[in-house]
């Protein structure tokens, strides 16, 4: 578990971090680097959960030294796909990270959400259903592995 007293909003507890794979752990299928290292850590505190069509046929290959729970979904229905997964999961407790328009119902219902902007570029209805707006993935996860960060960008 991960927990955090942010001033006007509370304590955050969070149990799950979910993230979809191509655009914000992967570019073109492949993982970018440092985030393995990171997730690894992540791991010891949050269930990690992969969410992806895997439309480069990767994803498998590219996670295999990650502990997490690999959710493959359909070509179609992809948002819906993935706020049904969040909410099965309590989304109430979860972390969210993507960055494509099929990724907005899962960013809105998330305790927390980021969006991540980088090669793929973000969807604007992914920008406006997240909490926060991160230049990479890499400073996303930093954001998680060193907590006191979040602080400064969430307290009211």
């Amino acid at each position: 578990m991960l927990q955090i007293t942010v001033p006007g909003c509370g304590e955050l507890k969070f149990n799950d971090l979910v993230l979809d794979f191509n655009g914000t752990l992967a570019c073109d299928g492949l993982l970018i680097p440092g985030v393995q290292e990171r997730l690894l850590q992540l791991a010891e505190k949050l269930k990690i959960h992969l969410i992806t069509a895997d439309t480069f046929g990767s994803v498998e290959q590219e996670v295999t030294a990650i502990p997490c729970e690999l959710a493959v979904i359909s070509t179609t229905a992809q948002a819906k796909e993935k706020l049904d997964y969040i909410n099965t999961l309590g989304a109430e407790t979860a972390v969210a990270v993507g960055n494509g328009r099929n990724d907005q119902l899962m960013l809105k219902a998330a305790k927390l959400s980021m969006v991540i902007a980088q090669t793929e570029g973000a969807s604007m209805a992914a920008v406006l259903a997240a909490d926060i707006l991160v230049p990479d993935i890499r400073a996303a996860l930093d954001l998680l592995l060193k907590p006191q960060r979040l602080i400064a960008t969430l307290r009211t």
